[in-house]
């Protein structure tokens, strides 16, 4: 709506100030006069959020001439639908952004605070749980700097998935309450409150015309009640909006029921209804949490697509025939793609439009993009919880398959085998709805999030979708914002950069390519190795601190911290290190390379396998790190509670970065630029960004090992374990020392089922068909650190070769060739 012109008398306030002096003054207000903290005597707690609350005073200065000019230039505009926003900490990301590091730090010293300490009083938002969730955060930060309006909209969880602790070497999981000291950061609307519907039933009625209409009655409702967060751009004066959303109850109680002495009774509405945003992706395992994961995904749809809508009607009405014009919902992942349904509910019956008018806007307005090849990780759910919990949703979802299939039936008569393969409502067995098909059928563009993800979603997942509609399918390969991993993590780093390339490529990652003759630099590649040792230095510090563990001086930094997944093999790689181990117990100590090999992920409280590994990385890490033999050689350390703040200084130490999921597995990966980009070198398969990041630096400059995605697929149903076993004494040696219970003395079979498969010709990851191709890369990458010198030159190359790896670049693609944005321009 256009903004109210302030009254001829009406106070208008001064632009705040953005010195050190100004932020300094406010935030003493803030300190002394909102929270009542005693003069001299503010917590850290305190003093962050009060400085948190002066610096969002200017975020939203910017907010509102962001939202203004957005409103006046009346242009098309997208809305990022998603489950998970892990965007870290805030405060470091807003002073990157406004320029005010700087001054708040000198704020700080009048306090006599160090900035860094008050930044790390700031918990982790626990808004998302990995790659998918921090991809959007990424995109958010993209999308602000380029100016493009766009708004995020998501869910405001109570509780993060969870905090992990390791006791005894196994992951215990403790709630995340990352909202138990507020959120500063964040604006509640209570004006834009929405209504969600569940269970109830379909009605169908004639109007005054006779003209038949559907509604959806003797529903359950939920309020959706939105939390705005503000998305600065990169000093260019943009603030864009993360819209969440906190689940509330249309009836605090039932007062009735409480005075009769009914107390659970009275709440228990209340109660249910607050589960929809009380904790992160709930284990699905028990049918319970399955339909509350299912009312997550619509809550989000229905009261994110109510809200756009709404701001539609107040400027046009009833008249839809614009809008989509102006309006694209990305869906990120499957989990949103109950917005395609909701969105033809809402135009139906809500706005009286008839199905083709509607499924028109529909269909051109979704856009899908797909994360997962797992199709475990694709979302169906079952018809009989659908028709109960959403039965007007189950109706247009059946109403859209059945179009569908009319359709494909026209192109290809009598194919009933494709017409059950490309059908939405599976019927082998219990009828499931396939929520990936669903998203498919109502998307005008549906991409992958790499090149080899995309090529193999258009062979094999969706190949008949494929057939059936080329041009839907695309290519956007992730990248990841490097704000945040290169300027905000790695400010000594930041520094040697700006002085050797000059600023540009803070605004463009590509000038990154200037930094790549100055690999030849004898000079520069030692300030290179010092910055790298600082950043070594910190990592160290922080896991004594947290483990104990006491990582060897100029040793290599061998890292994989990812989620804790099978695909993802963190199994290959705790095999090498009791590779390494048995080396040394061998007497050949002198001849490995000194080396700390660093774990850290968490893995889904119902994953049994993965929890196994992490417990057995923990007894390998237990055994080498106290025996005297491996001093000064090898050290090994799981460091607990993986999150944001942690991988910033993580990805700015490490030297060799482990991506080694099974081939055809991994849809893209961002860990692998984030590493990249601060100047690590890659050890991995063929398998997701990979391919296009051992293209970017050169294959001589990667160490690529194991099967390819073609050769996993030929394998499979011919795998047969006991001949790499035969072929590889090391391996065999290995093998012997798991099976003899050498890391489980006192745990006796703890490890079977890992060793079951390990030795099972079904086991899809293949893993010991690629420990031989592995074992030898790794002599190769711990020869290669032998020589500083190329090490180093070859770290310059990688940093230098990563700018294609910005999300920048991932943005201005979607944009490009999906979005259709007109950038703002804004002025200070």
């Amino acid at each position: 709506m256009p903004a109210r012109r302030p009254a001829k008398n009406a106070c208008v306030l001064p632009p705040l100030g953005m010195d050190a002096s100004s932020l300094c003054s406010d935030t003493r207000h803030y300190l002394f006069h909102t929270l009542g903290a005693e003069e001299e005597t503010g917590s850290k707690k305190d003093l962050y959020t009060a400085l948190s609350m002066s610096l969002r005073d200017r975020l939203v200065e910017r907010w509102k001439k962001t939202h203004k000019k957005v409103m006046e230039e009346k242009g098309k505009r997208t809305f990022y639908l998603s489950l998970e926003f892990l965007l870290g900490r805030t405060m470091g990301n807003a002073l990157l952004n406004l320029g005010l590091e700087e001054a708040a730090g000198a704020a700080l010293e009048q306090e006599h605070r160090q900035l860094t300490d008050i930044i790390e009083t700031e918990p982790d938002a626990g808004l998302g749980n990995g790659g998918l969730g921090r991809l959007a955060a990424c995109f958010l930060d993209s999308c602000a700097s380029l100016g493009l309006p766009v708004t995020g909209y998501g869910i405001r969880y109570s509780y993060g998935m969870f905090r992990q602790e390791i006791r005894a070497g196994e992951q215990v999981e403790e709630p995340d309450h990352w909202l138990k000291n507020g959120y500063p950061w964040e604006l509640k609307r209570p004006e834009r409150v929405r209504h969600i519907h569940f269970f109830g039933r379909s009605d169908v009625y004639k109007d005054a015309q006779g003209k038949l209409h559907h509604r959806w009655v003797d529903t359950h409702d939920v309020l959706a009640v939105p939390y705005d967060i503000p998305i600065p751009g990169y000093r260019n004066e943009v603030v864009n909006t993360l819209r969440l959303w906190r689940a509330a109850s249309t009836d605090i109680f039932d007062l009735g029921e409480f005075n009769a002495g009914a107390y659970p009774e009275a709440v228990a509405a209340k109660n249910n209804a607050e589960h929809i945003s009380m904790v992160l992706y709930p284990n699905d395992s028990s049918e319970n949490g399955k339909e509350l994961r299912l009312r997550q995904q619509y809550f989000l749809a229905s009261a994110s697509l109510q809200d756009v809508m709404a701001d539609w009607v107040a400027v046009h009405g009833e008249n839809f025939t614009h809008f989509a014009e102006h309006h694209c919902f990305q869906l990120n992942d499957t989990h949103p793609s109950c917005a395609v349904p909701e969105l033809m509910r809402l135009l139906m019956d809500e706005h009286g439009l008839d199905w083709d008018s509607a499924w028109k806007i529909t269909s051109h307005t979704m856009a899908y993009t797909n994360h997962t090849l797992l199709p475990e990780a694709l979302e169906r759910w079952p018809v009989r919880l659908f028709r109960q919990l959403l039965p007007r949703l189950l109706e247009i979802i059946f109403e859209i398959n059945g179009r569908f299939l009319q359709e494909v039936a026209r192109r290809a008569p009598g194919d009933n085998a494709l017409l059950q393969r490309l059908s939405i409502i599976e019927e082998n067995g219990e009828q499931m709805v396939r929520m990936a098909h669903l998203a498919v059928v109502g998307s005008f563009s549906v991409n992958g999030v790499a090149a080899l993800h995309t090529e193999l979603l258009c062979d094999e997942l969706f190949a008949d979708f494929h057939k059936l509609w080329p041009q839907k399918f695309n290519n956007k390969t992730n990248g990841v914002t490097p704000r945040r991993w290169l300027q905000w993590a790695n400010p000594a780093l930041r520094e040697l950069l700006t002085e050797q390339i000059g600023p540009d490529w803070k605004n463009d990652l590509d000038h990154l390519k200037a930094l790549a003759p100055f690999a030849e630099d004898a000079t520069f590649r030692k300030r290179w190795d010092a910055v790298r040792q600082i950043n070594k230095a910190r990592l160290a510090r922080l896991v004594l601190e947290q483990t104990g563990v006491h990582f060897i001086p100029g040793a290599m930094l061998d890292t994989q911290v990812k989620r804790i997944h099978e695909y993802k093999r963190q199994l290959l790689n705790a095999l090498h290190v009791i590779h390494l181990y048995d080396r040394i117990k061998r007497g050949e100590g002198s001849e490995v390379t000194p080396r700390n090999v660093l774990f850290a992920g968490k893995a889904a409280p119902g994953y049994f396998m993965a929890k196994r590994i992490i417990k057995l990385i923990n007894n390998i890490a237990n055994v080498v790190n106290h025996d005297a033999d491996t001093a000064g050689r090898l050290r090994v350390c799981f460091l607990p509670d993986y999150r944001v703040s942690l991988m910033e200084q993580i990805c700015a130490a490490t030297d060799l970065s482990e991506q080694i999921s099974t081939a055809g597995k991994e849809a893209s990966g961002t860990g692998n630029m984030k590493f990249m980009m601060n100047g690590a070198l890659t050890i991995g398969t063929l398998d997701g960004a990979n391919i296009e990041i051992r293209d970017a630096v050169g294959p001589e400059h990667f160490f690529l090992f194991g099967l390819n995605a073609q050769e996993v697929s030929q394998l499979r149903g011919n795998y047969h374990p006991e001949v790499y076993l035969q072929a590889d004494h090391d391996l065999q040696r290995v093998m012997d020392l798991l099976h003899s219970g050498y890391f489980n003395a006192f745990e006796p079979g703890i490890f079977d089922p890992i060793m079951h498969t390990l030795n099972n010709p079904h086991d899809p990851w293949m893993v010991l068909a690629d420990f031989t191709s592995y074992k030898l890369k790794q002599q190769e990458a711990a020869a290669l650190w032998r020589d500083q010198t190329e090490w180093q030159r070859l770290s310059i190359l990688n940093s230098a070769a990563s700018g294609v790896f910005s999300s920048d670049r991932t943005i201005r693609e979607y944009n490009a060739d999906i979005w259709h944005l007109k950038p703002l321009v804004m002025t200070p």
